[in-house]
């Protein structure tokens, strides 16, 4: 779902206070040049409009630096079609769409994606960049509710500072693993979530929905170059 912009900046700032509370260095500064998308994410999602919302939250400056938990960081506008189908070449079985999502948070082993499908239209959806491992899941219903529960995970002690490499890290176990950037051990429990969100569990293991979705890959791909 879409926030209503105030509350997605109360949960932005809300994260904020809460990870330089916790020791995380925040230098990041607001930067409006970056919040309108380029030409290629229209091409590339396949849309007319990009939500207000995906605007602001690129224009708060946060791209770049270690911010999120397990040293993830903000990806900023998409600028190469290559990389950014890479980033969403293990969003199997997705349950709208699956070009229409922005690629926004990096956390390396993970993307986690801003959906402009209109079904699903503000949601946050995590895939893990890993070979033969297919855990397309919802990682929040919102960006709002995605950095609140970062916050209070960072509140409760399931996220702490470490000065060794001045990040925030995760510490399992956490009470809901999705929000996190982790490998999701508990099949059942992935299982029951896919369910739940609309992923279609015959389809998500299924050797012929991966190929299908590699070959609608290599054929946007020589779309876009023409």
């Amino acid at each position: 779902m879409l926030d209503d912009l105030p509350v997605l900046r109360e949960a932005a700032e809300g994260y904020r206070v809460a990870a330089t509370a916790a020791g995380l260095a925040w230098t990041a500064q607001d930067d409006p040049r970056d919040g309108q998308p380029p030409e290629l994410v229209y091409r590339l999602c396949e849309v007319s409009a990009v939500p207000d919302q995906l605007s602001w939250f690129q224009t708060l400056g946060w791209q770049g630096e270690r911010l999120l938990p397990n040293g993830g960081w903000v990806m900023p506008w998409p600028a190469d079609a290559d990389e950014a189908l890479d980033n969403l070449s293990f969003a199997v079985a997705t349950p709208f769409p699956w070009r229409q999502q922005v690629p926004l948070f990096n956390f390396e082993l993970f993307v986690y994606a801003f959906v402009l499908a209109e079904t699903h239209r503000g949601e946050i959806w995590r895939y893990e960049i890993r070979p033969d491992t297919w855990q397309t899941a919802r990682a929040a219903p919102s960006l709002a509710t995605l950095l609140t529960d970062w916050r209070r995970g960072i509140e409760s002690g399931e996220v702490v500072f470490e000065a060794d490499d001045e990040w925030l890290h995760v510490r399992e176990p956490v009470r809901d693993p999705f929000p996190y950037p982790e490998t999701i051990t508990d099949l059942a429990a992935l299982r029951e979530h896919q369910r739940s969100v609309g992923i279609d569990l015959d389809r998500v293991d299924s050797p012929a929905t991966h190929r299908a979705l590699q070959e609608e890959i290599h054929a946007l791909r020589r779309a876009l170059r023409s």
